[in-house]
């Protein structure tokens, strides 16, 4: 799967999100035939490894294969725990997903009561419903898992925080 045979996906991040959603979390290294420092810096943003021009030479190609080989399996293992967390926490509503934020923002459930302008047991109710469909036994897990989706807590809940 080459992202220059999906130009409708326009660039390398959208189709690194693209392999994501079904799954893929393989290491990628971007090629192009006329690199652009634009081009690499994007690419290497949104997750490649390294950069090839094209035509690829062995040696070359060797080389960088043999610096990144362990970098590579960490992404690789990183990237499949932020697919799984997404997935995870695509399945909470929106207050629960709410709740999870201002969590990890530090906020309490009092605080989270007061900012959603719900009751504090409702708060409870939202968090036990977050923490059985996360699969997590302690907030931390919870928390844990938004931060390997890549989410960020409301910059509300930060100040509160």
């Amino acid at each position: 799967m080459l992202a220059r045979d999906y130009p409708q996906l326009g660039g390398i991040a959208p189709f690194l999100d693209a392999l994501a959603e079904f799954g893929i979390w393989l290491p990628v290294i971007a090629t192009d035939t006329q690199p652009t420092t634009s081009r690499i810096v994007a690419a290497m943003k949104a997750g490649s490894l390294d950069y090839l021009p094209l035509p690829v030479e062995v040696g070359r190609l060797a080389a960088m294969l043999e610096r990144i080989g362990d970098e590579a399996e960490r992404r690789s293992e990183a990237r499949r725990r932020m697919v799984e967390a997404r997935n995870r926490i695509a399945a909470l509503s929106n207050r629960e997903r709410e709740v999870l934020e201002w969590l990890a923002g530090g906020s309490s459930n009092k605080t989270i009561a007061r900012q959603l302008d719900i009751s504090p047991r409702t708060v409870e109710i939202h968090r036990a419903n977050m923490m059985s469909k996360l699969g997590a036994k302690h907030p931390a897990d919870a928390v844990r898992l938004s931060f390997e989706a890549g989410l960020e807590a409301p910059r509300a809940a930060q100040r509160a925080a």
